[in-house]
């Protein structure tokens, strides 16, 4: 990303809306805002494979307890923007499961995916789908269910101005979305 050319963007946009980017209160918020967004879009520098390969940190699976375990991870926080307003999804919880095919990832990864593939300029729908594809990536398994929930600053601050709850669901295989509660 090109911190430099976001930071003349930002200060370009406090002229736009009328403020004065020399004043005190605004003097630093071009580099801050910058930097707050090289951060929060983190997500932008790697592709979906990128990130498959960079967290396949999978183990293999201990054939004395192979017995098609389900392996849940719930409720891992998560934000994101909204593609089409540049609005903050917020307030998003991530719920993952997956049976093992000989290949087991370590619990810190998942969460990693899940955050990595948020931190970009994104759909809610696609977060969703993008989890999914890195997951059976690393561990081939055949059987996945991914779901996302969040509220959408662009639905609730503007337009119809509801605070509401969007689920989103992906799934591969035979796990049910009750298996998950």
């Amino acid at each position: 990303m090109d911190e430099k050319r976001l930071q003349n963007a930002i200060r370009d946009i406090l002229i736009a809306v009328g403020d004065d980017p020399s004043r005190e209160g605004l003097l630093e918020t071009p580099k801050r805002a910058a930097k707050m967004l090289v951060e929060m879009l983190e997500g932008m520098q790697y592709t979906n494979d990128e990130i498959a390969m960079m967290l396949d940190k999978s183990f293999i699976e201990d054939t004395l307890t192979n017995s098609r375990n389900l392996v849940v991870m719930k409720d891992i926080e998560i934000f994101s923007f909204c593609e089409h307003h540049l609005a903050l999804m917020y307030d998003m919880t991530v719920d993952i499961a997956y049976i093992p095919n000989g290949r087991v990832l370590g619990l810190s990864k998942l969460a990693r995916i899940a955050d990595l593939v948020s931190k970009r300029l994104q759909l809610q729908e696609r977060i969703t789908q993008d989890i999914l594809y890195i997951i059976k990536k690393i561990t081939n398994s055949t059987d996945i269910f991914v779901r996302v929930k969040g509220c959408h600053s662009c639905v609730a601050a503007r337009g119809i101005k509801k605070k509401s709850l969007t689920v989103t669901k992906a799934k591969i295989g035979e796990i049910k979305e009750s298996e998950l509660d």
